[in-house]
This record gives structure tokens, sequence and C-alpha cells, in this order.
């Protein structure tokens, strides 16, 4: 057996080698944007269907069968020599946030492409299928659907998405027809796999923080995916003339809002797992010589599990309604979004973690803050997820996002160890 594919699995042969190849790939993944300046790919657009076939391109070389479902998700095969054998499942998204970065998402694609292409070269089969899926859409950027893509795959798509409009007015199933998917809700729901024929789902995923970085460790284990609440609230004051109403008589829209964002930074700051979030801040009709009359706002509160979240969530409203009582304003809140946080399985942590330790990097289990496909596929089958180091300061969503080649590396050596000790 060649060294650069040990037998065992193990680590001791040193570098797959791979790190350059997905390096040059999310670069030339990068190439297919909607706008020019910048890394933009909103789901089914030009760039993101030209992406998609590069993607399926590197598939079929690496010795897969691959197919566009009714979504738009890239899906490649690696066959087990057995047609009944269970499926193990990874990949991630390869649509991104407005300027984002090049590695969000699309490491855990392009990392499992290479590693399979290997395998493939030295003619080597697993006993099990593996499928590689490149979800279609994550972030939400063009319909604010996100999870649309791996949504389908568990069987909770939302047929009301399929009405969603676009900026330019485009709905959702004409964008799908356009691109010459179905764009039908029985096409999507046929897309939904059965729990039984899954061994498990692992998502490789840049960590997207700086936790790593910090601890000057390459990877880590993930132990748990932040369920997420999100509301917008406003606050309703009254608008008056900014030179003649005294400080004492003001319903100050504005400033109501800036005291419940600092009680929001409080609070969140209790627990360690715990954020708080007041992203969006919109004065309604502001002008400078006016107070606020009305003020909206965003409210995004995450937390390693749902107790801490929900308790966090009730102490915030109450808190936000005490301060517009006290100052003599109006508050209204509107849940937009709530995800249950998705913990991993243990018996999966514990084989990613023996595996990150053969290669040399110290166990180290950390909680994930942002949001994965990883948790829609929880719903169905057991999860886990390996995190590669971010440099930049862990900075993400962001086109200075980056990550060491000798990362990757480490990374598609763990990846390798996994699938030859996963035992479906």
């Amino acid at each position: 057996m060649s060294e650069s594919v040990p037998a065992d699995g193990g680590a001791s042969a040193g570098s797959l080698g791979l790190g350059a190849q997905i390096l040059d790939w999310a670069d030339q993944l990068a190439g297919h944007s909607d706008q020019a300046n910048s890394l933009t790919v909103a789901y089914l657009t030009r760039a993101h269907q030209t992406a998609a076939a590069e993607i399926a391109g590197w598939m079929i070389e690496a010795g897969m069968q691959v197919e566009i479902d009714a979504v738009g998700n890239v899906v490649g095969r690696y066959s087990a020599q057995d047609p009944a054998a269970k499926v193990l499942l990874t990949g991630s998204h390869f649509d991104t946030v407005r300027n984002g970065g090049k590695y969000d998402g699309r490491l855990g694609i392009l990392l499992p492409i290479a590693v399979v292409k290997r395998l493939h070269e030295h003619g080597i089969r697993l006993p099990f299928h593996l499928d590689v899926i490149a979800f279609a859409e994550e972030e939400g950027l063009r319909f604010q659907s996100s999870f649309l893509a791996s949504s389908a795959l568990v069987g909770a798509f939302d047929p009301a998405w399929l009405d969603a409009l676009d900026d330019d007015g485009v709905s959702m199933r004409d964008a799908m027809r356009a691109a010459g998917l179905p764009g039908t809700e029985e096409a999507i729901r046929a897309l939904r796999r059965d729990p039984a024929r899954i061994a498990a789902f692992i998502e490789i995923h840049i960590e997207q923080g700086p936790v790593l970085l910090e601890r000057g460790l390459a990877l880590g284990v993930v132990t748990s995916i932040a369920g997420s609440v999100r509301m917008t609230a406003s606050v309703i004051g009254q608008a008056s003339h900014a030179g003649t109403t005294p400080m004492t008589m003001r319903r100050d829209a504005a400033a109501a809002a800036a005291e419940m964002t600092l009680a929001i930074e409080s609070r969140c700051a209790q627990a360690p797992s715990l954020v708080g979030t007041v992203g969006m801040l919109n004065v309604v009709n502001g002008a400078s010589n006016v107070v606020p009359g009305r003020c909206d706002f965003s409210i995004d509160i995450r937390a390693a599990d749902d107790a801490t979240r929900d308790e966090a969530v009730v102490d915030v409203l109450r808190v936000c309604e005490a301060i517009a009582q006290r100052r003599g304003v109006a508050m209204s809140f509107a849940r937009t979004m709530a995800v249950p946080s998705a913990p991993c399985a243990e018996p999966l942590m514990d084989l990613l973690a023996a595996c990150v330790e053969r290669v040399g990097v110290p166990h180290f289990r950390l909680p994930s803050g942002a949001l994965h496909d990883a948790m829609m596929l929880s719903r169905i089958t057991n999860t886990c997820m390996l995190f590669v180091r971010c440099g930049n300061g862990g900075i993400s969503h962001n086109p200075a996002e980056t990550v060491a080649v000798e990362d990757v590396d480490l990374a598609g050596l763990v990846f390798l160890d996994f699938l030859r000790n996963f035992r479906a």
C-alpha cells in the first residue's frame, strides 16, 4: 500500500499532501460569483449553477457517480461493493453570504472529494457507500430560506418557500425551473432520505471563530451546534422636535432600544456558550433634529443547549418590557426563527477525537456557535463535525477568511482515518 494512503487508517505515514489541491480548488471555485469584485453566490443564479457544474466535474474525476437533485444539491456517491450497504453522508454548502469567504462550507465539500479521489486512485473501496453532498443553499441569501437544501433531505422543506420572491420579484419555483429543476413539491418531497439506510453524517467545516487559533490547535471536535432564536423588535415612542422637547419629557425609541441592546449583551454574557446579538438597528424616518419615534432592531440568541438559550430569551423579553415601561414607550416582538440545538453523537465524537489524536493534535472539544447543515441531518441520523482552524483572527463571512494548507492536510488525514475506522 502506498505510504500516501495508510492501510490501517493511521497517521503514521504523515501528510496526504491534499491541502494544496483543496485550496487550489477553493480558489478556482471562487471564480464563480454574482459580483465581479467579491465572492457572492446566491441560490440558483448563473454563478451558482456554474459552480455546481465545476463541483460535479471534480466528483466525476474522483470516481463518483454524480447527480444534481431537485433542489440543486450536487450529490456524488463513492459506491461500496455491496449495493445494499448503508450510506455515510458528508458535505456542506457551496452558496455564500454577500462578499463572503472561499472556505465557509466549501472546505467540507472539497476535502472529501480529494480524499475519495485518492482512494479511487489506489483502488480502495469502503464497506459503505459514501455520499458527498454539495448543499445548494444554507445561507438564505436570495430567498431568506436558510437550510433549504438540507431540509429537503430530511423531509422538512417548507412548500411555502416555492412562492417566496427574491429582490427582483422572481419566485423560487420559477428560479428552479429556469435552472432546469422541476420546481414542484412532489419532486422535492421525493428527496427525503430513509433514515434506515443512513449510517451517519459527518461535516468538516472551518471554525468561523478564534478559539482553535488562540489555543494553537489545528483541529477541534464539535460537541453541539448551538440552537438559535431570532426575533425582530419594534420600539414605538413619540417623534418630537429635538430642540424643544426637554430630556425629561422625551419618549425616545432609539435611546430605549440602545438600553435594551446593552441589557441583551449583559444577560447573554452570563453563560459560557450563550451569545446574544443585536445585528440590525433602524431608526424609522430618522433625522438629526428629531427625537426618534420608532426604532426597529434584531435579536439573535444562541446557546449550545436549548434550556440555557430559552431561559435567556425569557429574561431578555422581560427586561426589554421593563425598560419600555419605565421609558414610556411601546414594545412588540416577532419571532422569525427558532432552531433547536443539535448535540453531536458521543460515539462519533469519540471516534473523531481518536483520529485527531493520531495525527498528533491534542484532543479538544468545543461547541459551534454557527449554524450548519449538520443541524438538519441530526433530525434523521447521528452526526458529528470536525472544525479546522481559521487564520486572520478567526474571521469568517469575509474575504479575509483563510485556512492554512498544513491544517487542511491534517484534516484530510483525520477524515481518511475516520473512514477507515467507521463501522456502519
